[in-house]
């Protein structure tokens, strides 16, 4: 039986890093469901509150991180907030819209789109600002990646 919760509770962590590229998978809740799943199959006792805020940090850095990249990324190309919202907006939208290819050109459309309709910029530099935006959405991935990575070690390391 322990085989079976190890292997589900590795399975939610690959998924977590599957929700790196697929963002309507929530990465920071299957990690979280992960360490539930073994503080109720084997124990609590070793996940202390010290485990719980450290984690809840880097949940916090998890969402700061992807907000502060895109925004940094669209900012140094010149953009404006509404090419971020536009940038997040195509983030969330663009792989239903576009199968695939849209986690990479949803952000991009998305900030092109806002410059051009909101503040009425050329192509060119609303093309600049979504390679900008391109750039923050692949700064935003390493870091959560780097993070998650971060929260599965730490849980490693506090259960054994």
């Amino acid at each position: 039986m322990d085989v079976i919760i190890w292997i589900l509770i590795i399975a939610l962590f690959i998924l977590s890093f599957v929700g790196l590229l697929f963002p309507i998978l929530p990465s920071a809740l299957l990690i979280v469901a992960a360490f539930f799943i073994y503080g109720i199959c084997f124990s609590f006792s070793q996940l202390t509150i010290s485990f719980w805020v450290v984690e809840s940090m880097f949940i916090i850095l998890l969402f700061l991180s992807d907000y502060l990249a895109n925004m940094v990324g669209v900012k140094r190309f010149g953009g404006s907030k509404a090419a971020g919202w536009g940038s997040t907006i195509g983030l969330i939208a663009g792989p239903f819209i576009i199968p695939f290819v849209g986690i990479i050109l949803g952000p991009f459309l998305g900030a092109v789109a806002a410059e051009l309709l909101v503040h009425r910029k050329t192509f060119s530099e609303a093309v600049k600002v979504g390679v900008g935006s391109l750039l923050g959405l692949l700064a935003s991935t390493v870091a959560k990646g780097l993070i998650q990575l971060l929260m599965i070690i730490h849980f490693l390391y506090t259960i054994f």
